[in-house]
């Protein structure tokens, strides 16, 4: 067929020639004409080219026994193998201290008189840290104090007064209701005695609220109070204390990953700040979904660190799935028509090694591999490079 293509063409030509020959001895060809002619046959010879290769490809698909070397395609292979397949979710997230806290007032708060610290100090659980305005309670600490003094006084005088009362009631001298007046009197001062000292005692708490004192240990990340400004333990004008002992890592996952991912959840986290890699499990999953982001948070905990800070960007791979003795293939060599995926396996034929178009159904993708559920097994060779165009049954050339 090829042949008689490229004999019925060089007729064509010759003919061609012929005429214009045959114009020109008779002196009637115009220029014009003979370039017009020249064009359409320069069409035909285009023409004849496509048509050419076309049926070249039909008969080599049709007659597959009588394909050469010639029509060979030059592909690169692999072999398939068994082995662990691992799908993880790629999030960012970021550092956090598990005991952070900013530092309140006890009470209501007040102007500040002192500071005793500064951004970076390392504080302990009952440091002094503030000093507030305490002259108005110190007053009435004092008023209290010395109002319970004086109730102290007058109830040992009556005590003193009920006792020489009672001597003499003892001696039939005096009347009953002189002893029972005695009597009244000292036990209502002791009555008032004791609310006195209730009354101290709140009033010496709350001049201890004027010193404002650390709960935590760590290391005061934030001092955004000065001298003179009101203390109300509001986190922009306040303490924030940091203890790095503990750090975490925060991420927040998208909705759809709710049923994969579960507390001891293996999960890998890297810091590009610091170039650092650790290794933890999943401590916390949320129990509910955050309505602006549509996802839930995790955290897991990270060993404590002179490098590590919090708000420190950090990489988080969570593994969610894991198959033993899985069938993977690079994504790139699926492919897809009218009757699902497929893949070109090579395979030897009556000494020759084609290609043979295999479905598949494949499962978790994850990076440049994709799992492969049916129609591959352990052993199969796919090919790998020069996939793009072969046809069922191809003769294949392998690429060192």
């Amino acid at each position: 067929m090829k042949l008689f293509i490229q004999y019925a063409f060089l007729a064509l030509i010759t003919l061609g020639f012929a005429a214009c020959g045959e114009g020109a001895k008779n002196g009637n060809g115009a220029l014009a004409e003979k370039n017009k002619k020249l064009e359409a046959l320069k069409k035909q010879y285009v023409q004849l080219g496509i048509d050419i290769k076309q049926m070249e490809t039909e008969i080599a698909k049709l007659d597959t026994n009588a394909a050469s070397t010639d029509n060979a395609r030059l592909v690169k292979i692999d072999t398939v193998r068994s082995e662990q397949f691992v799908h993880y979710i790629d999030l960012q997230g970021k550092v956090d201290a598990e005991n952070t806290s900013y530092v309140t007032p006890r009470g209501m708060g007040g102007q500040v008189r002192a500071i005793f610290v500064k951004e970076g100090d390392y504080v302990k659980a009952g440091q002094i840290l503030l000093k507030l305005d305490d002259v108005i309670v110190k007053q009435s600490y004092l008023a209290a104090k010395a109002g319970l003094n004086a109730t102290r006084t007058q109830l040992a005088l009556a005590k003193n007064l009920y006792q020489r009362q009672k001597n003499l009631w003892d001696q039939n001298i005096g009347t009953e209701i002189q002893l029972l007046q005695a009597k009244a009197n000292m036990e209502a001062l002791e009555s008032n005695l004791n609310s006195q000292q209730e009354n101290v005692k709140a009033a010496q708490e709350q001049l201890n609220t004027a010193t404002v004192v650390s709960n935590v240990n760590g290391v005061a990340d934030e001092v955004n109070i000065h001298v003179g400004e009101t203390f109300t333990g509001a986190p922009q004008q306040g303490i924030k204390i940091v203890n790095k002992s503990k750090l975490k890592i925060v991420a927040n996952i998208p909705e759809n990953y709710l049923a994969r991912v579960s507390k001891g959840v293996p999960v890998e986290i890297s810091i590009p700040d610091i170039g650092k890699t650790y290794q933890s499990n999943i401590t916390l999953v949320s129990q509910t979904i955050n309505p602006q982001t549509g996802g839930f948070n995790v955290e897991a905990k990270l060993p404590g660190s002179k490098e590590l800070k919090p708000n420190l960007t950090a990489m988080v791979r969570i593994q969610d799935y894991v198959k033993e003795n899985a069938i993977a293939v690079p994504v790139n060599t699926l492919q897809t028509d009218e009757s699902g995926k497929f893949v070109f396996v090579a395979v030897m034929e009556k000494d020759k090694l084609v290609a043979r178009k295999r479905n598949i159904v494949v499962g978790e993708l994850y990076g440049s591999n994709i799992e492969v559920t049916q129609g591959l097994q352990a052993g199969d060779v796919i090919v790998t490079e020069g996939y793009q165009n072969l046809y069922d049954g191809q003769t294949l050339n392998v690429a060192e």
